[in-house]
């Protein structure tokens, strides 16, 4: 009999330590982004206890309202881990011993030299007629089970070291056999406007589209519109995205896109410096080297960023920068005039082609009545021109929020200043 595609997931991660907040639970965003891509729709995602009846209770309840549950978690040695064993009481299965993944449990701990404890035998205890995904980076092997009806529970351990690893190589391709399309996704950057202009310029034809559809959302500092479609091979999807971007950088928004399907814009200025064969310095105050560590979390960005200086305290902007006494005692440390000057003469300390510099009040004290916390002065030097910007970042946020949005706008200014563009 012919298996229906998969239309509806749910997602189920199990784990005390979880529900407790002792560990962070991004299997539930992999996974969603992963299924997004093979086309089926996430309609929930739910955290569990190690609780058998809890667990047993909610993987019904799932099971009640989707055709596919992906499980994390509960599949170790230890009498906790109980995942396999409710599964398989819920789908009326008894347990046997899986032989290769005996092997396999085995043959890893011999070839890491250490002895196997009985309780590791369990790790190859299956339920009966499931499908078995050989873990090559863990020694508990995910698995799938289906009823009668056709829906499936796939259950894969918890460590995102080995879940991520094990979903794409094995998981995923068991998975397509089920799926008729795909989604392919595309990403405009956009760093200038917030959410609600960027929605406000969108016409109405393009927010209604339901393939591709475009949907705005907010990541500090930034705007990105995420255009995604539907198709039944990836060419398709990815020809009706192309063209819904094409219409969306020809409206008014297009000249505040700083990327497109890029990490971030640090990602994006290391990139077109290295393209130029060009280099960078910065010059910190407020932001603290946050812009040199987002720079530096680039590979291969050694060729492009020459170094930075944190110059927090006046003295120190004067003694290590050069920046002229005269203007900051006419001008104040916080000021348009301070910012300018700390990029020119970071340019010339560093001798590179570009220099980021920023001065401001993060807070919480600081400010005063023409500069409340929350203002940040951003300037961008080159050999030929020198483009500032005054940040109003709100004194009812915190300092960290402060420090990343400037940081964030401050890269894209120079990205800006790179490409002509301001």
């Amino acid at each position: 009999m012919k298996q229906s595609p998969f239309e509806r997931a749910e997602i189920l991660c199990v784990g005390t330590e979880l529900l407790i907040g002792d560990i962070v639970n991004t299997n539930a965003a992999y996974l969603s982004r992963r299924l997004a891509a093979l086309g089926i729709g996430v309609y929930r995602q739910a955290v569990v206890g190690d609780n058998p009846e809890r667990l047993a209770e909610d993987v019904r309840t799932a099971l009640s309202r989707a055709d596919l549950v992906l499980m994390s978690g509960g599949l170790g040695p230890t009498y906790d881990d109980l995942t396999k064993e409710t599964v398989a009481r819920v789908f009326g299965r008894g347990m046997q011993m899986h032989t290769p993944s005996l092997e396999r449990i085995e043959a890893y701990f011999a070839a890491t030299g250490r002895t196997m404890t009985e309780n590791n035998k369990k790790q190859a205890m299956m339920p009966k007629g499931a499908i078995v995904f050989p873990n090559d980076y863990g020694t508990a092997p995910a698995l799938a089970l289906e009823n009668e009806r056709g829906q499936v529970v796939v259950m894969l351990p918890g460590p995102p070291r080995e879940l991520e690893p094990l979903f794409r190589e094995q998981v995923e391709p068991y998975l397509k056999k089920r799926c008729v399309s795909i989604l392919v996704s595309r990403n405009l950057h956009i760093i200038g406007m917030g959410e609600s202009a960027v929605e406000n310029e969108l016409p109405k034809e393009l927010k209604d589209s339901e393939n591709p559809t475009v949907a705005p959302y907010c990541v500090p500092g930034e705007v990105r519109l995420r255009v995604t479609a539907k198709a039944s091979c990836e060419s398709q999807a990815t020809a009706l995205c192309d063209g819904m971007v094409e219409q969306l950088l020809a409206l008014p928004i297009g000249e505040f896109v700083y990327g497109i399907d890029v990490p971030d814009a640090a990602h994006a200025l290391v990139g077109a410096l290295a393209e130029r064969g060009l280099t960078m310095a910065t010059a910190e105050s407020c932001t603290g080297g946050l812009i040199a560590k987002k720079l530096t979390d680039v590979a291969g960005c050694s060729s492009v960023v020459a170094g930075g200086a944190v110059t927090y305290q006046t003295r120190e902007k004067t003694r290590i920068l050069g920046v002229d006494e005269a203007l900051i005692e006419a001008h104040t440390v916080v000021s348009d005039s301070v910012a300018r000057d700390m990029a020119v003469k970071a340019l010339s300390a560093f001798d590179v082609d570009l220099a980021i510099a920023t001065t401001g009040y993060a807070g919480p004290g600081g400010g005063t009545e023409t500069d409340p916390v929350g203002t940040v002065y951003v300037a961008v030097a080159t050999k030929d021109r020198v483009a500032s910007e005054r940040l109003s970042l709100g004194a009812r946020r915190d300092r960290a929020y402060i420090r990343e949005v400037a940081s964030v706008r401050a890269i894209a200014m120079a990205l800006g200043v790179l490409r002509g563009n301001l």
